[in-house]
C-alpha cells in the first residue's frame, strides 16, 4: 500500500508548481494510495487556513477526490459525515471527525469544548 502524505494532495489540488503537480497527479492518478485522516486534518488545515479557502469548497473538492476509485480512505463513511457538517457549518475539521465517529460508529466521545460538546448533544 502506498501512503501519501498532505504535500501531494495539495500540489495536486492547487496545482501550483509545475514540477511537483505533475508529479503528484502522476502519483495520485496512476496507483492505489491511501490518505490517512492525519494527512486529510493537515490538508484541510492549510487549505482553510493558508489558502484562505472556505469550508464549503473544501468540503466538495475532497468529497469528490475520495470518490476516485483508486484513492482510499480509513473510514470513508466518517469521512463523509465529516467533510458534510464541516462544509455546513464553521467548525473545526477535527470536531467534525469526532462527531462523525459518534454518529457513524456510535463511539461516545468525551470533550471539554463546548462547541463540540453541543454539536454532540444535538445530534444533528
Amino acid at each position: 500500500m502506498k501512503i501519501v502524505d498532505a504535500n501531494i494532495v495539495l500540489r495536486y489540488l492547487l496545482n501550483d508548481t509545475d514540477d511537483l503537480s505533475e508529479r503528484a497527479s502522476e502519483l495520485l492518478e496512476n496507483n492505489i494510495v491511501l490518505v490517512p485522516n492525519e494527512v486529510i486534518a493537515e490538508i484541510v488545515y492549510v487549505l482553510e487556513k493558508v489558502y484562505k479557502i472556505d469550508n464549503y469548497k473544501i468540503s466538495n473538492t475532497l468529497n469528490e477526490l475520495f470518490d476516485y476509485r483508486n484513492i482510499q480512505v480509513i473510514d470513508k463513511e466518517v469521512l463523509k459525515v465529516s467533510l458534510e457538517l464541516y462544509g455546513m457549518q464553521k467548525l473545526d475539521f477535527v470536531d467534525t471527525l469526532l462527531y462523525a465517529y459518534s454518529k457513524v460508529h456510535k463511539h461516545e466521545v468525551y470533550t471539554f469544548d463546548k462547541k463540540l460538546y453541543k454539536l454532540l448533544q444535538s445530534g444533528m
